[in-house]
């Protein structure tokens, strides 16, 4: 069963090659913190405070092409882990069709975060994350 989560906190560093971005259960207290790399992140920031670029970054593209071929993102799911890499599907709805593409969770984030959708971890691998972080 996912669990909806919301971006809590961006850790943006350029000291370090890893960012982290945190997500928090909407109706819990549970974190979930990912290692994303420095583009996502800072497209991530952008998208929260509104910051406008002057050409469409990949996940402007992303959105455009759903909405062109007559799509909706609908959500985005955090839906496995493997060997400590995380997999991500993109939910996009057309014409009463749910299809899902696998993607990383830090694109799925930006897109979620640009489209305003829900963002879902499921519970095994929120579960097998906390796990780890004891």
């Amino acid at each position: 069963m996912p669990v909806q989560m919301e971006l809590r906190r961006i850790i943006i560093s350029e000291l370090v090659e890893h960012q982290i971005v945190v997500l928090k259960e909407v109706e819990g207290a549970r974190n979930f913190p990912i290692v994303i790399g420095i583009f996502e992140a800072t497209s991530i920031d952008r998208r929260v405070k509104g910051i406008q670029t002057p050409r469409p970054l990949t996940h402007d593209l992303i959105t455009t092409i759903v909405e062109q071929m007559g799509g909706e993102i609908q959500d985005i799911v955090i839906s496995d882990l493997k060997e400590h890499t995380y997999f991500a599907k993109l939910r996009i709805r057309k014409d009463g069709e749910l299809t899902e593409v696998d993607c990383r969770p830090s694109d799925a984030i930006a897109v979620a975060v640009a489209n305003r959708v829900p963002i879902y971890v499921n519970e095994a691998v929120l579960g097998e994350a906390l796990e780890e972080e004891e």
